[in-house]
């Protein structure tokens, strides 16, 4: 199943990257009041040079939002009012030629329809600002904030045995 997963990140990314590259994230979809492991895939650094950051700012209503560290990335968390997650930032070296993905442990707010979560990618001095969004429906902004569709919750399966 993993080996699926990582597949079909590295096909969504080379279709992101030669459409309109940007930072994706995958499911696309997620019970709203679930908790979902998001991933978010970089694919390529900015005109040529290395990724150094990487910030999702998390969106009101979620929650729980817990990051999964990765080897050779220092990691920061910050919090609002109430010690809620507002935004999770990796910092590290990724060439500007390599892809990679970033996981957050999140419990999706409740409601439906998309929810956005804002993504800045940091190259040295340089910024890609993936944080625009749009109504449905609309023309598809430059630069896309990575988006879940909140759909349902699952009706309760009964108690458990």
């Amino acid at each position: 199943m993993g080996v699926l997963r990582s597949l079909t990140l590295m096909v969504g990314l080379a279709v992101a990257t030669a459409a309109s590259a940007h930072v994706s994230v995958q499911p696309a979809t997620g019970a709203a009041g679930a908790y979902q492991v998001l991933r978010f895939g970089l694919g390529h650094g900015c005109d040529g040079k290395a990724t150094t950051a990487l910030r999702i700012e998390i969106p009101a209503g979620t929650s729980v939002a817990r990051p999964q560290p990765k080897p050779g990335w220092l990691l920061t968390v910050e919090r609002g009012d109430g010690e809620a997650v507002t935004a999770i930032v990796w910092r590290g070296d990724l060439p500007a030629d390599h892809f990679d993905e970033f996981l957050i442990l999140a419990k999706l707010p409740p409601g439906e329809g998309p929810l956005a979560f804002p993504a800045i990618q940091t190259c040295g001095e340089a910024q890609n600002r993936w944080t625009e969004t749009a109504p449905p429906g609309a023309a598809r902004p430059k630069y896309p904030a990575p988006n879940v569709i909140l759909t349902p919750a699952p009706a309760a399966a009964g108690p458990h045995h």
